[in-house]
């Protein structure tokens, strides 16, 4: 005996999902954005409503006296004009992107060189590596006090070395130095950032095909040719992140230079965020902090800015 399924009569149509059904679903869907919602409040909390209050901030003459009486007065943006006319700021800019580049340009040069040699095998590969990777993983505190230990003029470790293998006649003061501050500073940071930039390097040399290094092999390319014919166009991109990566790490570093130098001798160190440091809690002028902290931010923004148009015009 068979069963005779009569197919739905024309014109008819499905059935209509329960309220209920619609219900249960758009309280599954409010369920998943409650489990989001800590990490929104929290980056809202430690992230957005600071950045705001500070670029609002900017627009209020706001010394401390007047923050503490409730009596800071709205001047507009008269004391960004008054910022970009002053020139400490300038100066401050100058400085910040000789240390900021120069930092780059250490990070990568170091950083490829460790990253070529650790993609070699030898013995003893892993741990050299994993010891690399300390200045990394150290705080920035204690690193910067490291450093400022190796560069002291009376006991550091760098002039002892230096005198004993006799490249330098007598100690020097490097971080008193209004002419070595800076380099000083720079070797400091770019300390720390090489095993990044190390690593991010590796995955990348890792990615390019064995093939095209034999098929160079084969041309007759010698390893010069080689290096900058292949592996550094095919690492540009990698390159490009962590240059990036890295101007807006160190374009914002304070407490390498502050433990160091504190922005001295004379202003030889002071990059902006340890100017908008000197504005707000040594003038205690918040306003004029809170100024200079919103301009921290533009040169960064628009280098990210260039960067992601110049990489979707590539795509």
């Amino acid at each position: 005996m068979t069963t005779t399924h009569s197919a739905p009569a024309a014109g008819a149509t499905a059935p209509r999902p329960s309220r209920g059904g619609r219900g249960a679903k758009r309280a599954q869907s409010f369920g998943k954005y409650l489990f989001i919602l800590p990490a929104v409040l929290f980056v809202v909390a430690t992230t957005v409503y600071p950045l705001l209050y500070n670029v609002n901030l900017g627009f209020y003459d706001a010394p401390i006296q007047k923050f503490l009486g409730g009596t800071v007065q709205w001047v507009g943006v008269s004391q960004y004009a008054r910022a970009l006319a002053d020139p400490a700021i300038w100066t401050s800019l100058v400085t910040s992107l000789i240390y900021t580049i120069s930092t780059i340009a250490l990070m990568l040069t170091i950083g490829t060189a460790f990253a070529l040699l650790f993609t070699k095998h030898f013995p003893g590969n892993k741990l050299l590596r994993s010891m690399l990777f300390l200045p990394y993983i150290l705080p920035s505190v204690v690193a910067a006090n490291v450093w400022r230990w190796m560069l002291d003029g009376t006991s550091g470790l760098v002039n002892y070395i230096l005198t004993t293998l006799g490249i330098i006649p007598e100690p020097v003061f490097w971080l008193g130095s209004p002419t070595l501050a800076l380099p000083a500073v720079t070797l400091a940071t770019a300390w720390t950032m090489v095993p990044f930039a190390m690593l991010l390097i590796i995955a990348g040399l890792q990615n390019i095909p064995r093939a095209t290094y034999e098929a160079a092999e084969l041309d007759g390319a010698n390893r010069w040719n080689t290096f900058w014919r292949i592996t550094v166009p095919l690492l540009r991109p990698v390159l490009s992140v962590v240059a990036l990566l890295g101007f807006i790490y160190t374009f914002k570093t304070f407490d390498t230079i502050f433990i160091l130098t504190r922005g001295g001798p004379g202003d030889a160190t002071t990059v902006l965020p340890i100017l908008a440091y000197n504005e707000a809690f040594v003038n205690f002028d918040l306003g004029a902090g809170a100024t200079v902290n919103t301009l921290l931010l533009v040169v960064p923004m628009l280098l990210a800015v260039v960067y992601f148009r110049s990489t979707r015009k590539e795509g």
